[in-house]
């Protein structure tokens, strides 16, 4: 399949916010999707691998066959599987060794470590039942969860797509009691990303990718208001935004927003966040198309590329690198210039990193085979 570039350079910029997002004292989070929308880069993660499953499917199918397409997503819902006990496992031990080094971090629960060494098979075992899913990894537990229903739901998708969007909203407006019946480690009900509110987003990117040739010559023909409501609802989504930055003196028109939009919660999609993540989506696909483009072409965008063409192997690197950056930042003395520009550096640091190791990954086709021969020979 023939990459798109500005998807994968879109994927990795998701990967890269994920990260600084999770930096709690971090500086770059201040300037993360985050702050600009009521939107973040989970849910362009998820909207963006629902397009691809729905791409990558319809080839599949197309050249291969339905069985061949269902056979790829259950493999691929295995591997994902297997990413979250690793990324589980490496993150507990990574949490646990800075901890013993006397680096203190908040990115990730301080259990974790204890628990991978006094109980490492139960640490491992809730893990991979999905009992329990270790903070900055949930949301790689939700996507198990949708990968694994691809099989099922994405032939029902082809064949009967109106019947499927009607399905799709239903179980989302009976997510959270949906989700209270899910077993899980948590205090709260089922599992944090609610996979029932959730499944809208990643299901609608799959229709986005599977019908995009359909679908894009209806839309063009009202583009221009497709183009009008789309900046209108971003528009109000950064007021809604930045009313909430400002604290206290915007207090009366966060009122006055919030009897419009209600409680946005992240956890079950909020449905002011699903219209804004759709709204940013044409954005970007239509009336921005050639300049991200041209983004793609240059340095920094084919460093985004190569993050987000990495899939789970750059998804782990971004939380090990989040843990890594968090424990850096509070070893930064408070108070003086220096703290702004050693938070910077620190920052700047891990994104040349992750894109270092990802590029190194990507391109192990051209070193791994030496380094298995020298190793053969010694």
């Amino acid at each position: 399949m023939n990459r798109i570039a500005a998807l994968d350079m879109l994927r990795g910029y998701a990967l890269v916010c994920i990260m600084l997002d999770h930096m709690p004292i971090g500086l770059l989070r201040n300037l993360t999707l985050t702050n600009f929308a009521v939107f973040d880069a989970a849910e362009l993660f998820v909207l963006l691998s629902g397009f691809l499953v729905g791409m990558v499917w319809v080839k599949v199918e197309a050249r291969q066959g339905r069985h061949t397409a269902q056979l790829r997503f259950l493999k691929r819902a295995a591997q994902v599987w297997l990413a979250l006990i690793a990324g589980a496992i490496l993150l507990a031990l990574f949490s646990a060794l800075l901890f013993r080094l006397h680096m203190n971090h908040t990115a990730v629960w301080f259990q974790y470590a204890r628990w991978i060494l006094e109980h490492p098979i139960g640490y491992v075992a809730t893990v991979a039942l999905m009992w329990m899913q270790p903070n900055l990894l949930d949301v790689l537990a939700l996507y198990v969860l949708l990968i694994a229903t691809v099989p099922l739901t994405v032939p029902f998708l082809l064949r009967m797509p109106w019947v499927a969007l009607a399905v799709s909203v239903a179980v989302w407006w009976f997510a959270a009691p949906l989700n209270a019946l899910i077993p899980n480690q948590r205090p709260g009900p089922g599992l944090l990303f609610n996979p029932f509110g959730w499944q809208l987003l990643f299901f609608s990117g799959v229709a986005m990718g599977a019908f995009r040739d359909r679908i894009m010559p209806v839309l063009q023909r009202h583009g221009r208001l497709l183009t009008v409501v789309s900046a209108g609802v971003l528009l109000f989504s950064l007021t809604v935004v930045t009313s909430w930055k400002i604290g206290a003196p915007a207090k009366p028109l966060t009122d006055a927003l919030r009897q419009i939009t209600g409680g946005i919660d992240k956890w079950s999609l909020d449905f002011a966040r699903f219209v804004a993540i759709l709204a940013a989506s044409w954005i970007v696909a239509v009336p921005l198309a050639r300049p991200f483009a041209w983004i793609a072409g240059t340095r920094p965008g084919e460093a985004l590329a190569e993050i987000g063409r990495g899939g789970l192997f750059s998804f782990i690197v971004c939380v090990m690198l989040s843990i890594w950056g968090d424990a850096l930042d509070m070893t930064v003395p408070k108070g003086g210039p220096a703290w702004f520009w050693l938070r910077l550096a620190i920052d700047i640091w891990l994104i040349l990193a992750f894109w270092a190791i990802a590029a190194l990954w990507m391109r192990r086709q051209g070193w791994l085979p030496q380094l298995r021969a020298r190793l053969r020979l010694d």
